[in-house]
């Protein structure tokens, strides 16, 4: 495939920006559409809305290869979807980002497009989007090509891996999966897989079930230890040293875009065979409600009239600024609503996190820890790795570690 084919990527978030950093870099012609003007205005000055190591440079370099941002999509040769996919209040797959992209698309689309979703999606929503064009676009009824290839990276290292990571490919017929395989190959460095478009949505969404569901256990044994009063950390070394045994980290829940919604789309698909996965779900749904419950004893025992906590932390996972469905976040929020007869101050900390962004002061952990009456460590980021949690303790300062910076001490 030739490089100077025209790229529009739809969607400039976490996924879409460093993808369309890495297109234009690699030689393509590329342009970035988002609603969101303030992003777009952001993106052609240069500046990052996301924090990434590498993107700021990256997007420089990007800008003067040619990449820009618009409110409007263009005409393009391939157009790659990259938007969000939630889910509802009652846990339904919430489609209207992907089908507002296609729709955006359908005016400009010529013959022999190529058409790839690489947000995350129910199973069967390729195939969906194909009929949705072809019923407002008759007259490309068998003349553009539809794929889903489906993101896999990790947040603090997505430059690296949109690159080096295996792909996935599946195309709604032979030719798109081919197509789509051959743009792929152009810039990925790992190997790329054909298979089906419905082999490629499922495995997305296999994948992030599965983690959930490990990760549910190790919550789940880290619920029953506290009640037990068993170190959970050592608990873990210890069964960890079976040859096949490899249970991960407990934490205070799971967030993210990916697997704290993900495996609700398998699970609205099929709600009959997916007990295992569902339970999963409400394992690491409950935690944060089970270290608020944690919390309250020491909050009604502290004999003083205001009681200072100190949260560590409130993305939703180590060293990374995202706080989509954020346990810790969530945490934060609900000791924000106690009511109690004691005045609670509920200071936060993470450098990470713009404050703008959630709304709450960001306070720095060395002038508030010493001065707090609870600490909860939420997140285990490093700039928190530093701090002396032994002789914060030998202060008589309450900590309760959910996430490992202080031996998952819960007491």
């Amino acid at each position: 495939m030739s490089r100077q084919v025209k790229v529009s990527v739809i969607g400039l978030g976490y996924i879409g920006l460093p993808t369309s950093i890495i297109l234009s870099n690699s030689g393509f012609e590329v342009s970035g559409f988002d609603i969101n003007k303030n992003v777009v205005d952001k993106i052609n000055s240069g500046t990052c809305h996301i924090k990434e190591p590498g993107l700021d440079h990256a997007l420089k370099k990007a800008i003067s290869n040619g990449l820009i941002a618009k409110n409007t999509v263009v005409e393009s040769d391939i157009f790659l979807i990259a938007v969000p996919t939630p889910v509802s209040k009652n846990n339904k797959p919430d489609l209207s980002y992907v089908e507002s992209a296609i729709d955006s698309i359908i005016p400009v689309l010529k013959s022999d497009n190529l058409v790839i979703i690489e947000s995350t999606i129910p199973v069967g929503t390729t195939e969906l989007m194909r009929q949705k064009i072809f019923k407002n676009r008759k007259d490309l009824l068998g003349k553009i090509h539809l794929s889903h290839c489906p993101e896999r990276v990790l947040p603090g290292k997505i430059l690296i891996e949109l690159v080096e990571n295996d792909r996935i490919v599946g195309g709604v017929d032979e030719r798109s999966t081919l197509l789509s395989c051959d743009f792929y190959k152009t810039f990925v460095k790992g190997n790329v897989f054909p298979t089906s478009d419905k082999i490629a949505e499922m495995t997305k969404l296999v994948e992030n079930a599965y983690r959930d569901v490990n990760i549910a256990y190790a919550n789940e044994i880290s619920m029953i230890c506290d009640k037990l009063g068993i170190d959970i950390s050592e608990l873990i070394s210890l069964a960890n040293r079976h040859p096949r045994v490899d249970i991960l980290s407990p934490g205070p829940g799971v967030g993210g875009h990916c697997i704290a919604v993900d495996p609700m789309f398998i699970i609205d698909s099929c709600p009959s065979y997916s007990s295992l996965i569902r339970t999963a779900r409400n394992v690491n749904n409950k935690k944060p409600r089970w270290v608020i419950e944690k919390i309250l004893p020491h909050i009604r025992n502290l004999d003083k009239k205001e009681i200072s906590i100190v949260c560590l932390g409130c993305s939703y996972k180590p060293n990374v600024d995202d706080t989509r469905e954020s346990p810790a976040l969530n945490i934060v929020r609900r000791l924000q609503k106690i009511k109690s007869n004691k005045n609670l101050n509920i200071l936060l900390c993470d450098t990470y996190v713009n404050e703008s962004d959630i709304d709450i002061k960001i306070n720095n952990a060395k002038d508030v820890v010493n001065h707090s009456d609870i600490i909860l460590c939420l997140v285990k980021h490093d700039e928190f790795l530093k701090i002396d949690f032994d002789n914060l303790s030998s202060q008589g300062k309450v900590i309760i570690d959910t996430c490992g910076l202080w031996d998952y001490r819960v007491n």
